[in-house]
């Protein structure tokens, strides 16, 4: 449904994973502390791989989804692609232009450690790519609302496919 209930003790993070559920039709509901104190590095980094697990173990046998998906969002003037294989084999390609160090509080190289975690925990591969952008704070937005609205394409039913798993091995 794309509801959500989200508390990580860094606000940043939560506006990001709020996007993922919004645009990906997620129901989220997560309460994470961490050692917020020294920096938020820990529990981003554990919400991802958590996030991950979790989204994993939803999948199942992945069988009757399209698999595949494919998102463009523009904010303002920043533009993003991304794409997701449902596939069982985690990899992350990003490719994001340089980012200052902060995105007001945020660490910006947590958007990097989020979705590593994520997307190997998850077993997904993700390409994630920024066409244009000067905000960082609208680049990182589109890039999550991106993961979401992929995500949600990825996870449409595929009837023709039946039981069997979108794959000529017949197993993700």
């Amino acid at each position: 449904a794309g509801e959500s209930s989200i508390s990580t003790g860094v606000p940043f993070l939560d506006h990001m994973l709020d996007q993922i559920a919004r645009h990906g039709f997620l129901s989220l509901t997560i309460e994470a502390k961490g050692d917020t104190h020294i920096d938020a590095h820990h529990t981003v980094e554990d919400v991802g791989i958590t996030l991950g697990e979790a989204f994993n173990e939803a999948l199942g046998g992945r069988t009757g989804i399209k698999r595949f998906g494919f998102a463009s969002i523009p904010l303002c003037e920043a533009l993003s692609q991304v794409t997701v294989d449902l596939c069982s084999r985690p990899f992350l390609v990003l490719d994001i232009p340089a980012l200052p160090p902060k995105i007001g509080e945020f660490d910006s190289e947590l958007v990097e450690e989020f979705l590593h975690a994520f997307c190997f925990n998850a077993k997904i591969t993700l390409h994630a790519q920024v066409l244009s952008g000067s905000n960082a704070h609208h680049i990182v937005e589109t890039v999550f609302k991106g993961v979401g609205k992929a995500i949600a394409a990825a996870l449409e039913t595929e009837p023709r496919s039946g039981s069997t798993p979108l794959s000529t091995k017949g197993v993700l």
